[in-house]
């Protein structure tokens, strides 16, 4: 017989009923362990699991933070290995360097509107450079906020900062070698190409080594071999013959009686071209260019471009060297495992900032954008991995696209058409007039109003395209014509609303422009000028520093700088004078010097 619960005996599955219900227990303690005994829990088992829950969410937390910081610290390291690192070419490569000497990102915007302006071209029409922008690049030197292009050259040859002045040198008279120094050493073909004095501060970086760039006697040896590490060139087209002749001769200015040029063709095997008609037979395709090979097409300068397009029988321009170059150095390196590596120089830029002359300029830049897309084809057309990089040393003028001429409320205009009137530069217009004035001599058969007069009509009127000259602006040209070009220039800038800072240097950031390609993802965003040297020698993959190490064995006893003052003068290699006279005013000087030989000749 089957035995039922009473209701006093209530089993622990059957539910308690109401006359069943237990008392309350007094102790608060016995009820709550008996209702977590209830649901299967103990107070060591609930003490247990809330110690390892809070554990675990302590050790989540800490995985999170760290697997957060992990994610954060490998997005900033691939950012900075796309940055800096470099898939180079597996094999052979060419590297064309540009150099704008003095232009400024000013420089792009008065350009760009000039061109738009004189072309009818719409608004969004822009230059072959501003399609290539890559990046900016900070300009300083060792010495000075405010660098010159020897201090900016050497950053980018060398890879250093040093002092404004130095020529591939550091603080202390320690040469650094130079990427075309080390891409000749290591089997490349080199070549540098500029429209100044081949023995100009920028190419003599490149392949050369003074205390300061005034020695520019000494520079001409050492580029045609005869230096501390021989024949590193193979080609060098441009101005500056004057170094490379004794000054004994018509367009010499050497002060040691050499004839540079003849050594070079004797000693080191260098082919020479020196006018417009020799060089038209390489660049017309009539003959193969035989390295290596001098071309110097100007005893200092070749003409500005706005002057030498109405001398183009006498000067080849900055793309047609450009273009030369490149055809021979690809024909020279058609049959080795190495490229090329070439610098060209739109170096006139630079000039047209001194002299705060805009005419000039824009065309100067015109005619640097022109070599840019020529490189830019001949990339596209080789076969050849090649990488195009173009950046400035500084800028120069202070150039600002905006004038305030008077007090009242400035207009927020400028006139490029002032620009488009101009057909000659101040400093060939300045020329014009010391030379005849020379001529008048001291004779007093020309008074100071057929001289005025002379001025506003032979070139103030055709040369500046100015029709409305103030009798105070034509008195002050004809009392003063040895300050004629920035008066000139003045004239111009004033009535196109465009300003000037200064007529040297300014310290502002530069712009950097490329083909794109391997390792080229370094230059993004703003970085320093050495950087832009670093990747030039790492995109050839050349040894610097071992080059370094060779000129410094080579050049220890030759040391003239005290480590303490990187900008104290040398002992007796140059003229003292000139180191503590402005580079650009030596220049002028020079550029009158010998007109006034050729006047006179």
């Amino acid at each position: 017989m089957v035995s039922f619960p009473t209701l006093t005996q209530a089993s622990a599955t059957t539910p308690l009923l109401q006359g069943g219900r237990r008392e309350p227990s007094a102790d608060p303690t016995q009820s709550s362990e008996s209702e977590e005994g209830l649901r299967g829990q103990s107070h060591a088992t609930r003490s247990g699991r809330s110690w390892i829950s809070q554990m675990r969410e302590v050790l989540l937390f800490v995985w999170a933070v760290l697997a957060t910081a992990g994610l954060l610290v490998l997005a900033v390291w691939a950012s900075h290995r796309q940055q800096t690192s470099f898939d180079k070419p597996a094999g052979k490569r060419n590297l064309i360097f540009m150099v704008s000497d003095g232009m400024g990102p000013a420089s792009l915007s008065l350009t760009r509107g000039f061109r738009q302006h004189t072309e009818g071209l719409e608004w969004g029409d822009t230059l072959t450079l501003d399609k290539h922008f890559w990046g900016t690049s900070r300009t300083r030197s060792s010495s000075s906020l405010v660098t010159d292009s020897a201090a900016g050259a050497t950053a980018f040859s060398c890879g250093e900062k040093s002092y404004n002045g130095a020529i591939s040198m550091l603080p202390g008279s320690t040469p650094c070698g130079t990427v075309l120094e080390a891409a000749k050493k290591a089997g490349y073909t080199t070549g540098l190409v500029v429209t100044t004095d081949i023995t100009d501060a920028t190419p003599a970086c490149f392949a050369s080594h003074v205390d300061h760039r005034t020695q520019q006697d000494e520079i001409a040896l050492h580029e045609i071999g005869n230096g501390p590490l021989g024949r590193v060139v193979d080609l060098m087209l441009g101005g500056g013959r004057c170094h490379f002749l004794p000054n004994t001769t018509a367009g010499g200015c050497r002060q040691d009686g050499l004839d540079a040029i003849d050594l070079a063709q004797k000693e080191y095997g260098w082919n020479y071209i020196g006018d417009r008609p020799a060089f038209d037979e390489y660049w017309e395709g009539k003959k193969d260019v035989p390295l290596p090979m001098l071309g110097l097409f100007a005893p200092t300068d070749i003409p500005f471009e706005l002057d030498r397009r109405n001398m183009n029988d006498q000067y080849p321009s900055l793309s047609e060297m450009a273009k030369t170059a490149l055809r021979a150095l690809e024909k020279a390196t058609a049959k080795s495992d190495k490229g090329f590596f070439l610098m060209i120089e739109g170096s006139r830029i630079d000039h047209a900032g001194h002299g705060n002359d805009p005419s000039a300029q824009v065309r100067e830049v015109l005619e640097y954008d022109k070599a840019f897309q020529a490189v830019l084809d001949f990339l596209d057309e080789s076969k050849t991995e090649g990488v195009l990089v173009a950046t400035s040393d500084h800028e120069t003028g202070g150039l600002s696209v905006a004038r305030q001429i008077n007090v009242d409320y400035p207009q927020y205009i400028w006139y490029p058409q002032v620009l488009a009137n101009a057909t000659a530069s101040s400093e060939h217009l300045a020329r014009r007039l010391q030379e005849h004035v020379a001529q008048l001599g001291g004779s007093s058969s020309g008074s100071a109003e057929d001289l005025e007069n002379y001025i506003n009509e032979e070139l103030v009127i055709p040369g500046l395209g100015i029709t409305d000259a103030a009798p105070e602006e034509l008195r002050l040209l004809a009392q003063h014509p040895e300050s004629a070009q920035p008066a000139f220039a003045q004239m111009i800038s004033i009535r196109a609303q465009i300003g000037w800072s200064t007529h040297g240097h300014s310290a502002v950031d530069v712009n950097i422009y490329s083909s794109g390609g391997p390792g080229t993802e370094a230059l993004r965003g703003n970085v320093e000028n050495t950087d832009v040297g670093k990747f030039l020698r790492e995109y050839l993959d050349v040894d610097v520093g071992s080059v370094t190490k060779e000129l410094k064995d080579k050049l220890s006893s030759t040391s003239k700088l005290s480590p303490q003052d990187s900008q104290s003068i040398p002992e007796s290699s140059f003229d003292e004078n000139l180191v503590k006279e402005d580079h650009w005013i030596a220049h002028e000087s020079m550029e009158r010097q010998l007109a006034e030989e050729e006047m006179f000749a």
